[in-house]
């Protein structure tokens, strides 16, 4: 994996903001994201390249499909559910779950 960071810096109502956008690489690039923080909490905005990839989640995640189509394989279950754009589905924390791309897909991770 590897991970960077990206600092942008603003003046607001003359006070000095640091946002982070952090870039994040897994499985030898196949898989990468921008991770960002809001109000309601930490999100990634990711693309996925063709191939079959298992994640550990050590929060509660909402992966929502931005564009394309992923089958996940989600904890507790033996069957493959397929998801496409503007569908979701929800991981718990401290589990894992396997995903499958078949072209290029879009998500949204959201820890919540």
């Amino acid at each position: 994996m590897q991970f960077g960071k990206i600092s942008k810096t603003a003046f607001l109502g003359g006070k000095l903001i640091i946002k982070m956008i952090n870039v994040n690489e897994y499985f030898g690039g196949q898989v990468k994201s921008l991770g960002y923080s809001t109000p309601a909490g930490k999100s990634s905005i990711g693309v996925i390249e063709p191939g079959i990839y298992e994640f550990g989640t050590s929060m509660h995640e909402i992966m929502t499909i931005l564009e394309g189509e992923l089958k996940a394989l989600l904890p507790g279950t033996e069957t493959w559910a397929t998801f496409g754009k503007g569908q979701a589905f929800e991981v718990p924390a401290n589990t894992s779950f396997k995903v499958e791309a078949t072209s290029q897909a879009a998500y949204l991770c959201q820890y919540r």
